[in-house]
């Protein structure tokens, strides 16, 4: 976490806007544990990881409406979810992420 912490600040520093999602939610067998963290910065680039590579870019598109528009969301991946079986999400399992843009 510290690490992610470290990245966010170098970013703001360099006049980037970032967002922070993080897992709230897991039901099943999932990629990456509850409270795992992956932040995005306003052209894209991330670091950390909520899903081991599965949805994250679903969540980047996500949090490009929170930097937007400042409103949080919480968004869940799943099997029974058509998108997350293309997007990857095939371990079985189901996530809800949280993702906030941290002002």
């Amino acid at each position: 976490m510290r690490q992610l912490i470290e990245e966010i600040e170098d970013w703001k520093s360099q006049g980037h806007r970032a967002a922070l999602a993080t897992v709230v939610k897991v039901w099943g067998s999932a990629p990456r544990p509850l409270g795992s963290k992956m932040a995005i910065r306003d052209d894209g680039r991330m670091a950390g990881s909520v899903s081991g590579g599965c949805v994250e870019a679903a969540v980047c598109q996500e949090a490009e409406s929170v930097l937007d528009t400042g409103e949080a969301r919480l968004v869940g991946y799943g099997v029974e979810d058509e998108e997350a079986w293309s997007l990857g999400l095939s371990c079985g399992g189901e996530i809800e992420v949280f993702i906030e843009r941290l002002d």
